[in-house]
């Protein structure tokens, strides 16, 4: 009988299930900065001997200590660092460009977009976008498609987004995704609206390229207070906000406690959706707890999953980003 996971399942415990599919494997993860879910995920993988990790993120310094975790442990699991500023499309296309030069790295098995902001303050991207939706949305998108030739060159590639089940707390604003500059802006929402982007991009990515073999997920970590994440949000105002928005929307998140888990349970569904040979028939799947979410009786909105709404939002990233996709 196959294993059950769950809540409580860490990513120690399903690198040791499915160290046979991580084994010589070329991984990239953005985001991997000590003390976040994504450090927690490469550093637990290591240990199923991966042919390379590579750590892409803004810091280069942060980054070097998160491979330094590995090397103490597993000298021999290559680890390479990838300078991506998601902060700046220019920044991510400078990244993108480093990654295909790369002629000793031929393909990419998996890439995990885990980087992300949560309720910052209003403030505009390079470009001109929303910093939430910029970020966490259309940086990875556009890196993404961009290193897709290297993605596709693996016999089995995976694209896995790091979500939320915070996309409760609103859809994709079409007449206003940039909150009016600022005038309508709700940093809670603005969350919610990137992290409900990140789900559709694994349907689209699904439904545009399934036929190729790519298989795309997206998850909700879960709750997981000891990463840097929230380290700049006020707990005494930032959280009752958020459990206002939840009320004003009727979400039953208003009225809950949070269920905590710890880093190696927050990393754990990444670890799943970066590897279970199951997920193979549910492609574009969002994921919590280790298994494909339920939307009756667990947090799934339909309009982060609805086919109409990825192609929508697809169509209008290209526009974003000024560069289209057409596979």
């Amino acid at each position: 009988m196959a294993p059950t996971f769950g809540a409580t399942t860490t990513a120690k415990d399903l690198v040791q299930h499915f160290s046979t599919e991580i084994q010589g494997k070329v991984i990239l993860t953005t985001g991997p900065s000590p003390t976040s879910i994504g450090a927690t995920f490469v550093e637990s993988i290591a240990r199923a001997q991966p042919a390379l990790i590579i750590l892409a993120g803004r810091n280069t310094t942060k980054l070097q200590q998160t491979a330094d975790t590995i090397a103490k442990d597993h000298t021999d699991v290559p680890v390479r660092l990838l300078q991506l500023d998601l902060g700046s499309l220019a920044a991510v296309r400078e990244a993108a460009k480093q990654v295909n030069s790369w002629d000793d790295v031929p393909s990419i098995d998996v890439v995990v977009n885990n980087a992300g902001i949560m309720a910052v303050d209003f403030s505009l991207s390079p470009e001109g976008y929303e910093n939430q939706f910029a970020t966490n949305h259309l940086a990875h998108f556009l890196f993404t498609n961009l290193i897709m030739d290297k993605i596709l060159a693996s016999p089995s590639p995976r694209v896995v987004n790091v979500s939320s089940d915070g996309h409760r707390l609103s859809p994709i604003r079409w007449a206003d995704y940039n909150f009016g500059d600022g005038e309508t802006y709700n940093k809670w929402t603005a969350y919610g609206q990137s992290k409900t982007a990140n789900i559709l991009m694994a349907v689209s990515l699904a439904e545009k390229l399934g036929a190729k073999g790519l298989n795309a997920y997206s998850l909700h970590p879960g709750v997981i207070f000891t990463t840097s994440l929230s380290n700049g949000l006020d707990h005494d105002v930032d959280f009752p906000a958020l459990n206002a928005l939840d009320k004003t929307l009727g979400n039953a998140e208003g009225w809950a406690e949070f269920a905590v888990k710890s880093d190696q349970q927050g990393a754990a569904t990444t670890v799943y959706a970066a590897f279970a040979p199951s997920l193979r028939d549910d492609n574009g799947a969002y994921l919590q707890d280790c298994h494909v979410a339920n939307p009756w009786t667990e947090t799934v909105k339909p309009w982060a999953t609805d086919k109409l709404e990825a192609e929508r939002l697809w169509k209008l990233s290209e526009e974003l980003v000024k560069q289209e996709f057409r596979y």
